[in-house]
């Protein structure tokens, strides 16, 4: 699997899973129903350093943000956002990204990264804190999830240095 910085032309690729995981209204608190428009402006924003991770065919099969979660003084802590083809789950794929994200996060100087709302049932939590990621906090009843009612949302962190 290649990981790479996405180009403007990767959108048409990222897409399709962007919009089957935002729709199905379990992982990201996004409104289920953005337009491509808006979520090309939310994923592909120029303040974010987007990336791809491709198969051995060149399918997109992931993809990952890494972009300043505050401004100012607090620009060191990096926030991040991560998607993989549902039809990809479970091979690696996740961690991959997350590795990699995390590798350039340190690269770009960043000190620390923070994620602002990890749904509770989301099963990537157990990705983030294998990955050393903690929670300082749970926000309850805060994501209406189609199948678990309303559910926590999670505030997760992990020093780079």
């Amino acid at each position: 699997m290649l990981i790479r910085r996405a180009a403007a032309d990767d959108w048409p690729r990222i897409w399709p899973f962007w919009h089957r995981i935002v729709a199905a209204a379990e992982t990201y608190a996004w409104d289920p129903e953005t337009t491509e428009e808006a979520a090309r402006e939310l994923w592909m924003n120029p303040a974010k350093r987007v990336y791809i991770a491709e198969d051995e065919n060149g399918g997109v099969v992931g993809s990952a943000y890494l972009t300043p979660n505050y401004g100012g003084p607090a620009a060191h802590v990096a926030n991040a956002g991560f998607m993989v083809d549902p039809d990809r789950t479970g091979r690696g794929i996740g961690r991959a990204l997350a590795e990699h994200v995390v590798a350039e996060a340190r690269a770009h100087g960043y000190r620390a990264m923070v994620f602002n709302a990890v749904v509770e049932t989301n099963p990537a939590v157990g990705l983030w804190t294998s990955l050393g990621f903690t929670i300082l906090g749970t926000v309850p009843e805060a994501f209406e999830h189609p199948r678990h009612g309303r559910v926590g949302l999670h505030i997760m962190y992990r020093a780079l240095d």
